[in-house]
C-alpha cells in the first residue's frame, strides 16, 4: 500500500487458499529468471547489509497496510523454508495509520520472542476483528489476552533498545526509498514486491532467484 493512497477504510483481505497452495508449488517448478525493470528494481545506490555473513531479505511492511495482512500467511510459510545462508528481517515502516505505535510493537514482540506468535494474531485483529490497537498500552493487552506477558510487552515498547531500533527501521525506510509496502529487499541491491511481481508467490520466487543471483556474485 503507497504512503500516500492510505485508505481510512481498510477491508479485511485474507489471502485465499488458493493463494496459499500456489507458493510451494511455484517454488518447486523451475527457478524463476526475472527480468530488471519488470519483476524487480536495483537499488541505487547499493545499502550495507544489517546481518553478517548473511544473504539479507528485508520486509518492509506495516501492521495498518491490507496488503501486508494478506501477504502476512504467505511469506511466514517461506520463512521456515529458508536455507542457512539468509536471512529474513523485517522492517516496520513509519507511514499508514498509528505507524509509530506499530513500530514500536513490531519490536517489543521481536525484543521478547514473541513475533512468530503474534505476528499473524494482530493482523487478524486490525484487519478482520477490526479492534482498536492505537495504544502501546491497548495492543499491550491484546497480547495478554493470547498469552504473552503483556508487562514485559509493555516493559520492551517503552524500552530504550526498542526506539533505537525504531529510528533505524526510519532510517532503512529512507535510505531504501519505500513507498508502498509490502516491499521485498535482497541484500541491499534489489527489490520486488507482490504487485511488482503479480503476486505475493510470484514475488519470493523473484526474491529466491536474486539470492542465487547474489550467491554467484
Amino acid at each position: 500500500m503507497n504512503r500516500r493512497d492510505f485508505s481510512a477504510s481498510f477491508v479485511g483481505t485474507g489471502l485465499s487458499a488458493a493463494a496459499l497452495l500456489a507458493w510451494p508449488s511455484a517454488r518447486a517448478q523451475s527457478p524463476v529468471e526475472p527480468v530488471e525493470g519488470r519483476e524487480f528494481t536495483k537499488l541505487t545506490p547499493a545499502q550495507p547489509p544489517t546481518a553478517s555473513g548473511k544473504i539479507e531479505v528485508l520486509e518492509f511492511f506495516s501492521y495498518a497496510c491490507p496488503h501486508c495482512n494478506a501477504f502476512e500467511p504467505t511469506i511466514a510459510a517461506w520463512a521456515k523454508t529458508l536455507p542457512a545462508d539468509v536471512a529474513l528481517h523485517r522492517v516496520p515502516v513509519p507511514f499508514l495509520m498509528n505507524a509509530d505505535n506499530f513500530q514500536h510493537a513490531y519490536y517489543a514482540l521481536e525484543t521478547i520472542g514473541a513475533v512468530d506468535a503474534m505476528q499473524m494474531k494482530i493482523f487478524q485483529a486490525i484487519h478482520v476483528d477490526r479492534l482498536r490497537l492505537e495504544k502501546g498500552e491497548d495492543i499491550a493487552a491484546f497480547v495478554g489476552k493470547n498469552g504473552v506477558d503483556a508487562n514485559k510487552f509493555l516493559a520492551a515498547f517503552k524500552s530504550f533498545s526498542v526506539a533505537t531500533s525504531v529510528s533505524r527501521a526510519k532510517k532503512l525506510t529512507a535510505d531504501y526509498k519505500v513507498e508502498s509496502v509490502p516491499l521485498l529487499a535482497v541484500a541491499g541491491r534489489y527489490l520486488t514486491s507482490p504487485a511488482l511481481a503479480n503476486g505475493g508467490p510470484q514475488s519470493l520466487a523473484v526474491v529466491d532467484a536474486l539470492v542465487q543471483r547474489t550467491r554467484k556474485g
